[in-house]
């Protein structure tokens, strides 16, 4: 993959069981390796959102994008890699902190603008959310206290503007009333 980029698509599915398996083993029977993925509940009853990054090259996003479209329980894809959009992630770091270098600590989580989540008597944990490239900084910083632990979601992502929602509700096409035949079948 010489040309693959980090590619994100937001899907919404419905929030039926096996929808995070059939999404996901897309990807692996097509040989792509999932960077992140993040799924929760949206503010529509009855749909999930996932935001998915992958690496992969333009061509095969494109050819990706169409065979999650094709997936049972998918009600919209979109590939926002190219848009306009807000991208976060959030982070949990565990810091060896003895009373010595908390207030260091303490010190660096505010210009991250991190929290300070839990206290114990030999480490810190610290919240925050943002970029790659913050929660990198903060590790990086962070590292000569020592790193103990590292939680992170994966990407969350939303196109900014007025770009079309997830339906208000799903539509469930009824199976048709079979003809009547006039023949009686009994089991």
């Amino acid at each position: 993959m010489s040309n693959a980029m980090k590619h994100t698509f937001v899907v919404h599915v419905e929030d039926e069981p096996g929808a995070l398996t059939r999404v996901s083993s897309l990807f692996r029977r097509r040989g792509f390796n999932i960077v992140s993925l993040t799924v929760g509940a949206t503010d529509v009853a009855g749909v999930s959102r996932m935001t998915i990054v992958v690496e992969a090259a333009d061509t095969a996003a494109r050819r990706i994008e169409a065979h999650i479209w094709k997936l049972v329980n998918v009600i919209r894809v979109e590939d926002i890699t190219g848009s306009a959009a807000v991208w976060r992630e959030l982070v949990l770091i565990k810091v060896a902190a003895d009373a010595d270098a908390r207030i260091h600590v303490m010190k660096l989580a505010d210009v991250f603008r991190a929290r300070i989540v839990d206290v114990a008597p030999d480490s810190l944990i610290l919240e925050t959310t943002g970029t790659d490239d913050k929660i990198a900084g903060l590790l990086e910083i962070l590292r000569p206290f020592g790193v103990l632990e590292v939680a992170r979601t994966g990407h969350v992502a939303m196109s900014r503007g007025t770009t079309p929602r997830v339906p208000d509700r799903i539509y469930v096409e009824s199976e048709p009333e079979p003809e009547e035949t006039g023949v009686s079948c009994s089991v």
